[in-house]
């Protein structure tokens, strides 16, 4: 090594730290890194992160595509981006022998519990060897909230803060970092046996810009009233949430997109869009709103919110053979039921789900199959491309009833096919094998009088009475809710996690009419984002 060149590699260098956020368009860790010298970009590719049970072959795909875009824009400025694969400290620390590194900036992340165990050794680790780690909020979650009071408002500063502008250029690092090219599979053999969809969303920023200009120009004029239908909305719903998870868009820019829209869509006297806009306004503040929760009570990756319910259902320790049964069907789509079949048929394939019927999907597993959300919400989380862990996990428990604090919503799933696919188009699409049944029967085929001889082994009648399992499943969840131990819990759940914005209560009660679990389908709707699996916004 010549004189010169360790003068270089001898000059403090920061690392960026990409992870949920895979972009260089307000990136404040990015800015604030380039301003005071050479940068070096580092993604981290984990293998033991990439064989949880949470995490699947289609998210490697969406990742995998979103590096190669960011490492592009990277580039462009002069510096690619650092591709290791290994342990975050192991590779801090062999790029620390390498180089001097001053500090390490990063966005604050809410993943699962792994990447939180994994923070906190690669804090102990900077704290060790004297690297600042600056972690930049990157949304309207805040870390080590005292209080949901004022929520709100903090978050609504964050959103219309001005966007952060990309470094022209990057001051690139000097000397052999041992970077890697983006790999196939996270580590040999990876998702072997995966299948590979035609019709997933594809990964990366440019593809997030497109779906943004379509949605906000376009598409997004019926999404207030499409929204609610798995067929419809998969048109009119920004599908915008994985560029979201995977940070290849921020909250913040889409929320300025969709405000200026808005104000567009008032001054031109656009009554559908001006409608549509403010549900998707709606929608990303609850985005935000329900990470806290996990942010704030990691625990609800496993356990449920309200401990009345540890023992409501059997568990993957305690769980029977009728049970694993059911649970098999429910993810193959094989229940019976059609509705219920063709929506999961339709996220197995492509990766995405209406809001409402993501609820019910849930609600299905929960109460109808009586299964306990662990083993569902995880392979809900493999099947959304959305996976967002602060999202999806409280959101998992309120469909399951196990929050405490929600109101319990039973969804009846021949009615909603009623509603949602009234002529069986949705079904038909995704349950070919139901094809000869006539249209009177498409909902419930096990009362067409020829569906023995017709259907025969192609298509299974009901594995559960939809009807009777959800009234046994309303009464054995009622029956915990009414007495004062489980109110005075429910109330400290409120008070920690409740919405301060929709002003509603915990009122310590019974069953009544207004908050009885919904079993047809007939209540109110409620306001946007407080019952359903929100994220594909």
């Amino acid at each position: 090594m010549t004189a010169t060149s360790l003068s270089d590699t001898n000059r403090p260098h920061s690392i960026v730290w990409f992870k949920r956020d895979l972009r260089v368009a307000d990136h404040a860790a990015l800015a604030e890194a380039a301003a005071l010298g050479p940068v070096i970009p580092l993604f981290v590719i984990e293998p033991d992160y990439w064989q949880l049970p949470d995490v699947s072959a289609r998210h490697w795909r969406f990742l995998r595509a979103s590096l190669q875009d960011l490492n592009e824009a990277l580039s462009a400025r002069g510096q690619p981006l650092v591709i290791r694969t290994g342990s975050v400290v192991d590779i801090l620390a062999d790029l620390s022998q390498r180089i001097r590194i001053d500090s390490l900036w990063s966005h604050e992340e809410t993943g699962n519990n792994w990447t939180f165990q994994r923070d906190r050794t690669v804090m102990a680790w900077c704290r060790a060897h004297g690297i600042s780690w600056r972690e930049i909020a990157q949304h309207g979650v805040i870390r080590r909230l005292p209080t949901r009071n004022g929520w709100a408002r903090k978050w609504a500063h964050q959103m219309h803060a001005p966007l952060v502008p990309s470094p022209e250029g990057l001051t690139p690092a000097i000397g052999d970092l041992g970077g890697e090219p983006i790999p196939d599979t996270p580590y040999a053999g990876a998702f072997a046996n995966a299948p590979a969809f035609t019709d997933e969303q594809p990964g990366g920023r440019a593809a997030g810009e497109l779906f943004l200009k379509s949605f906000l120009e376009k598409r997004g004029r019926p999404y207030r009233a499409a929204m609610a239908s798995p067929a419809k909305g998969r048109v009119a719903c920004s599908r915008l949430s994985p560029y979201l998870s995977y940070g290849c868009l921020s909250v913040r820019e889409v929320t300025h997109a969709s405000q200026a829209r808005a104000a567009q869509a008032q001054a031109n006297s656009e009554r559908m869009w001006a409608g549509s806009m403010k549900s998707f306004g709606s929608r990303l503040h609850w985005h935000c709103h329900f990470i806290q929760k996990l942010e704030d009570e990691p625990r609800l990756e496993f356990r449920n919110l309200h401990p009345a319910y540890d023992d409501l259902r059997p568990d993957e320790k305690t769980m029977g053979e009728g049970e694993k049964a059911r649970l098999t069907a429910w993810q193959r789509g094989e229940t019976g039921l059609p509705f219920v079949d063709a929506c999961m048929r339709m996220l197995n394939t492509t990766g995405w789900m209406n809001f409402r019927m993501r609820a019910m999907l849930m609600a299905v597993a929960s109460y109808h199959l009586w299964l306990d959300w662990r083993l569902p919400g995880e392979h809900l989380a493999r099947q959304f491309t959305d996976y967002e862990p602060g999202i999806h996990w409280p959101q998992v428990q309120m469909q399951s009833g196990t929050t405490g604090i929600n109101t319990i919503r039973i969804y009846n799933p021949v009615k909603q096919g009623h509603d949602q696919d009234p002529d069986g188009t949705f079904i038909r699409r995704w349950l070919p094998e139901l094809a000869e049944v006539p249209d009177i029967f498409i909902h419930e085929p096990w009362k067409w009088p020829d569906a023995r001889d017709v259907l025969e082994d192609r298509y299974p009648s009901p594995i559960v009475d939809y009807l009777g399992a959800a009234r046994q499943a309303r009464d054995r969840v009622w029956a915990l809710r009414k007495s004062a131990p489980f109110a005075r819990k429910a109330q400290l759940i409120q008070n920690r996690h409740g919405s301060r914005k929709s002003g509603i209560p915990f009122r310590g009660r019974g069953a009544n009419e207004q908050d009885q679990a919904v079993v047809q389908g007939t209540r109110r709707r409620p306001k946007p984002g407080n019952t359903q699996l929100a994220l594909d916004l």
